[in-house]
């Protein structure tokens, strides 16, 4: 059996960031901002709505008829929890073959290497 995940499936994270975007929202939210993109069942939304709140990434209350969902986690928390694990499982916990990886794909841009180099001379600043 694989171990509980950190990792949000594709889908899962799609919808967490509807909900992140809106902040609360209803399924029937959610499955028109999906329907726009691409065809999905109503019945879909729900049920992966529902996965999040078991998972608690979502809070569910009721209002009036429909029940509202709003994130537990912030954004940044969950990203930053998902790169940790991508790395750790691709990497063996080094981000720096990841680094070099993006580099050599010309995945980053100069602009984006200025950044990473003024994050690093700022943490061995303050560290």
């Amino acid at each position: 059996m694989r171990p509980k995940s950190a990792t949000l499936t594709e889908q899962e994270l799609e919808i967490m960031k509807i909900v992140w975007a809106r902040e609360r929202v209803t399924v029937r939210d959610v499955y028109e901002d999906m329907l726009e993109r691409r065809k999905i069942a109503y019945t879909t939304v729900m049920t992966m709505m529902k996965i999040l709140a078991q998972k608690k990434y979502l809070r569910k209350t009721q209002e009036d008829r429909a029940y509202v969902y709003q994130p537990t986690k912030p954004k940044n928390q969950v990203i930053k929890g998902m790169v940790r694990e991508f790395v750790n499982r691709v990497f063996n916990g080094s981000a720096e073959p990841l680094l070099v990886h993006l580099v050599e794909d010309r995945k980053l841009s100069g602009k984006d290497l200025e950044e990473i180099s003024r994050m690093i001379r700022e943490g061995r600043e303050n560290g």
